[in-house]
C-alpha cells in the first residue's frame, strides 16, 4: 500500500506534498536500493562485549551451500584407488592439466589452484567419504535436509540461524530470500544485487521526507545506504550475479563496523548429468576465484574466518553414458580458512569395489557433515556441549582438532 502523500509537519506546521507520479518515476531508477530488506545488522547496537570493537578480532563464518550436487571424486580424486579408473575410464583421462597433489594419495582438481594454495599453508581441510544422513536422491529435499540440520526436514527453523540464535550473534545471507540455514533467528539480512537501473540522489532525498515519519522504514533506508556505500554495486555484479562479485560485496559487509558474525553464499550448477568435464571445469574455477576474493577482501579478518563448503549429496561412482554421472550418496566438503588448522585430508575413506558402494552404485558415507560442522561451531565459536545439541540434536560433534588457537 502506497504510503499517505501528505502529511503535516509537527515542528514547522508546514505540509510537504509528494506525488504519485513523481515517486513512481523516481522510483522506477532507485528500486535497486529497496532490495535490501533491511541490513539492520548496521543499524543494531552491538549486544555482545568485543574488546575495542574491531572487526579483525572476531571470529567469523562463512557457509557456501554448493546446489546440485558436487562431485566429490571429480574434485578430491582418489587417484590411489584401483577402482577409480575402471569406473572412470572417461572422465579420469578428463582433467585438461595435472591433478594438484595431497596427502594420502588424494589429489585436487586443477581448476582449484587458490584452494590448493591454502591446503599448502595449512589452511584447507578436504574432507572425503561425507553425508548429511539424506538417503534419498531428491535436489529440493536433500538441500532442505542439510540446511534444516535436525535429522529430518524443517522449512522454518536452520542449522547457522539456531547457532547464532545461541550465541547472539548475527548473520547475512546473500541471497534475494532467506534461506532454510538461516531461518528461525532474529538477526538475520539478506543482500542481493538488484538488476534494476541505479536511482539518483534525489530519490533518495525524497524517500527520506517520506519516512520521516515512519521510524522502521527510515531505518532501513539508512541501513540500505550504508550497504550501497560498501559495496561495489556494479553493473556486472547486478546482471549476472557474478559469484566473485558477491564474494567480494559480502567480505566488504563482512569487515564493515557491526558486520554480520557469519555470511551464507550459494552457487548452483553442480547437477552434471552430462559434460561434467569441462562443466566442472568451470564450475570449480568460478568457486576457486570467488573464495581467492573473499579472501582478498577480508584481508586480516581472514585470519579469523572459516568457510565451510557443503553439497546436498554426492554422484554415483560409476560414470554414466554421457559423460557425466548420476545422483547418488556420498560427496566431499571443505573446512578453510586463516582460522582453520590444515594441510591434511579428513574422513575414512570406504574404497570403490562394488560390496564397498552403498547399494552397489554409490560412494559410501563414512561421516556426517553434520558432526564436521559441530566440531567447527565448538572450537571457532567456543559453544559449548549443551549449545551444539541445540542445534544439532540428534548429531554431536566429532573432537578433531580444526581450529588454530588465537596466538
Amino acid at each position: 500500500m502506497m504510503p499517505n502523500n501528505k502529511r503535516s509537519n509537527v515542528n514547522t506546521g508546514q505540509e510537504k506534498t509528494l506525488s504519485r507520479r513523481k515517486f513512481m518515476q523516481m522510483a522506477g531508477g532507485g528500486m535497486a536500493l529497496l532490495t535490501i530488506p533491511g541490513a539492520n545488522i548496521f543499524a543494531r547496537e552491538a549486544t555482545r562485549v568485543t574488546g575495542d570493537a574491531k572487526q579483525a578480532g572476531r571470529p567469523k563464518i562463512v557457509w557456501v551451500m554448493l546446489r546440485g550436487g558436487l562431485d566429490s571424486m571429480h574434485t578430491i580424486v582418489p587417484e590411489f584407488d584401483p577402482q577409480y579408473r575402471k569406473l572412470r575410464p572417461n572422465l579420469s583421462a578428463s582433467f585438461h592439466s595435472p591433478l594438484l597433489p595431497l596427502a594420502r594419495g588424494f589429489s585436487l582438481h586443477p581448476s582449484l589452484s587458490t584452494m590448493h594454495k591454502w591446503y599448502q599453508q595449512k589452511s584447507l581441510l578436504p574432507v572425503v567419504a561425507v553425508s548429511s544422513g539424506y538417503q534419498e536422491r531428491s535436489h529440493f529435499d536433500a538441500q532442505d535436509f542439510l540446511e534444516s540440520g535436525l535429522g529430518n526436514i524443517d522449512h522454518d527453523s536452520g542449522w547457522l540461524a539456531r547457532a547464532i540464535a545461541v550465541n547472539n550473534q548475527s548473520a547475512l545471507a546473500v541471497s534475494r530470500t532467506v534461506p532454510i540455514s538461516l531461518r528461525s533467528a532474529a538477526n538475520v539480512d539478506t543482500w542481493f544485487p538488484s538488476n534494476l537501473k541505479d536511482g539518483d540522489q534525489s530519490l533518495y532525498s525524497a524517500l527520506q521526507d517520506l519516512y520521516q515519519y515512519h521510524p522502521r522504514m527510515n531505518e532501513s533506508l539508512q541501513s540500505g545506504l550504508k550497504v550501497k556505500g560498501l559495496v561495489d554495486d556494479d553493473i556486472v555484479t547486478r546482471r549476472q550475479g557474478n559469484f566473485m562479485q558477491l564474494c567480494k560485496s559480502a567480505g566488504q559487509i563482512m569487515v564493515a563496523d557491526k558486520g554480520p558474525d557469519c555470511v551464507m553464499l550459494e552457487l548452483g550448477g553442480w547437477d552434471t548429468h552430462n559434460s561434467q568435464g569441462n562443466r566442472l571445469d568451470r564450475q570449480l574455477k568460478q568457486l576457486d576465484d570467488g573464495l581467492a576474493t573473499l579472501q582478498s577482501t577480508l584481508g586480516q579478518q581472514w585470519q579469523q574466518t572459516v568457510v565451510m563448503i557443503a553439497t546436498e549429496f554426492g554422484r554415483t561412482a560409476k560414470e554414466n553414458g554421457t559423460a557425466g554421472t548420476d545422483h547418488g550418496t556420498a560427496s566431499g566438503m571443505f573446512i578453510a580458512g586463516g582460522a582453520v588448522k590444515g594441510g591434511r585430508v579428513l574422513g575414512s575413506w570406504p574404497g570403490l569395489k562394488t560390496e564397498q558402494l552403498l547399494a552397489g552404485r554409490d560412494l559410501m558415507p563414512t561421516s556426517n557433515m553434520f558432526g564436521w560442522i559441530g566440531n567447527v561451531l565448538a572450537e571457532h565459536w567456543q559453544l559449548s556441549e549443551q549449545q551444539i545439541a541445540q542445534i544439532f540434536p540428534h548429531m554431536k560433534p566429532y573432537r578433531e582438532s580444526l581450529i588454530q588457537k588465537p596466538a
